[in-house]
């Protein structure tokens, strides 16, 4: 017989690996609350979910954006081969965690009933981690995450909410920053955020 622990000792446990810092542990008790729970999390675990998910991969993100500037730098040009190689090896492991995250979701919630609300706050992240991929995906694999994110987000925008919702509004900002810094559509960016406001 399996200890499962119960959703409200999920959530503890989850709250104490964020302040411990141990960020894996923290998505790891946050499924199992998404396990039993599916959409039907209420808006303090949403918040908390958005953390865990933030937390395990800011600092790779971070690292990869670091060690490009640093590979601009003329000066650091003779380790040139060992910055790319380690900065592939922080690549990979931050394209796994989404990868994880993403399926979290889809597996967890969106394979569940879901709609309204709850149902837009899921998609807009699945299209945000899909965009968090795409900022260092090359290739084949570039084009197949920005399709991916876009098809996330124009479907978490097609959702009916109020206009002064904060999904509504971090979705809006999210797909502007996607269509700027992703699919460099500068026009599209402008318009979303301005039908926002």
């Amino acid at each position: 017989m399996t200890n499962t622990p119960s959703v409200d000792e999920s959530i503890f446990l989850a709250r104490v690996a964020e302040q411990a810092e141990r960020f894996d542990d923290m998505v790891t008790y946050l499924e199992a609350v998404l396990h039993i729970k599916g959409a039907d999390v209420t808006s303090d675990e949403r918040n908390l979910i958005s953390v865990a998910f933030k937390n395990l991969i800011s600092s790779k993100r971070a690292a990869c954006r670091t060690i490009a500037a640093i590979e601009q730098n003329p000066k650091y040009s003779k380790f040139g081969e060992a910055l790319t190689t380690y900065k592939s090896s922080i690549e990979e492991q931050l394209i796994g965690d989404c990868d994880r995250i993403i399926n979290i979701i889809k597996n967890k919630v969106l394979s569940k009933p879901c709609d309204g609300e709850a149902k837009a706050f899921f998609v807009k992240m699945v299209g945000d981690y899909y965009r968090y991929i795409s900022e260092n995906a090359k290739g084949a694999k570039l084009e197949q995450v920005k399709q991916a994110a876009l098809t996330s987000y124009n479907e978490a925008n097609g959702i009916e909410l109020a206009a002064c919702n904060p999904i509504k509004l971090g979705l809006a900002l999210n797909f502007s920053v996607f269509h700027y810094e992703v699919m460099k559509n500068h026009a599209e960016a402008c318009t979303l955020a301005d039908n926002a406001l």
